[in-house]
């Protein structure tokens, strides 16, 4: 997981969380209360929405034989969302709104719940070629439209 967080500009606090959560799952195949403590405090509730969507399966991993990487979340609403994590970035109005405009969050449920399911192990994956890859980012630019 320290590898995984290497290249991310998270706030140190979070990427020590994330790496001793990591630690944690390794370790005892669960998510210690005082981690869950931290990151409740953190992110208020929208940890709480991003760790069912973890426990529902919401997160699955795309990639690409080029090595692009890109995960799609499957919102609490049915609506299906892409996010970036090598850059923070997802595709729902509240990453738009509370991170990008008012800076009053540091990430979405969605983004968090990316986070959150590489700590645990429980992301689905899915192996595309990468014109399917680019097809997937396309139709989401056309779903914006």
């Amino acid at each position: 997981m320290a590898a995984a967080l290497a290249g991310l500009t998270l706030p140190a606090v979070v990427e020590e969380l994330l790496t001793e959560m990591a630690a944690a799952v390794q370790e005892n195949a669960r998510i210690p209360d005082e981690h869950l403590s931290l990151l409740k405090f953190i992110f208020g509730p929208s940890a709480i929405q991003a760790l069912d969507l973890v426990d529902r399966q919401s997160i699955t991993l795309i990639s690409s034989p080029s090595g692009r990487r890109v995960y799609q979340v499957l919102g609490s609403s049915g609506k299906t969302y892409t996010c970036l994590a090598s850059c923070h970035y997802c595709s729902c109005p509240a990453f738009a709104f509370s991170v990008l405009r008012k800076s009053d969050s540091l990430l979405c449920k969605h983004l968090l719940a990316v986070y959150l399911s590489q700590v645990t192990g429980t992301c689905r994956q899915l192996k595309v070629s990468d014109k399917q890859l680019t097809d997937v980012l396309f139709a989401e630019k056309k779903q914006k439209a």
